[in-house]
């Protein structure tokens, strides 16, 4: 095989404005992305990209940038969602009451790992690698 054929593909990036079409646009994002590499079954993914999108939409700050991009150690999807807010998410515990709140909970469940990290520029990434 070529080296060329070797070399790790660079992310794939979408900026959205944050807006209620925000979660929408990176579902067809990450849907062509998967279409592009071959993997049929995306519906994990639309979850996971649609839940991040949707908490930067509503909770964080500035535009929305989506990255999706196969891990160079193990060829899992990863899911990268960017914002400008300085609010960290977090699982809450489970609330039978509540009408919301429960996506990270479920996210937490539908991915290999999932994480947080600032960004040097201000705002955090919001990571979640596909199993």
């Amino acid at each position: 095989m070529p080296a060329a054929a070797l070399a790790p593909e660079a992310p794939s990036t979408l900026v959205l404005d944050p807006d209620s079409e925000a979660p929408r646009l990176a579902r067809r994002f990450l849907a062509e992305r998967f279409a592009e590499w071959g993997i049929e079954d995306d519906y994990v993914g639309r979850v996971v990209v649609c839940e991040l999108v949707t908490n930067s939409y509503l909770h964080g700050k500035g535009q929305i940038v989506v990255r999706v991009f196969l891990d160079e150690r193990d060829g899992r999807p990863v899911v990268e969602v960017w914002d400008g807010g300085e609010g960290r998410p977090e699982v809450r515990p489970e609330n039978y009451a509540a009408v919301s709140g429960r996506g990270l909970l479920l996210l937490a469940e539908l991915v290999h790992a999932w994480g947080v990290r600032p960004l040097n520029e201000g705002g955090k990434v919001i990571w979640a690698k596909l199993r």
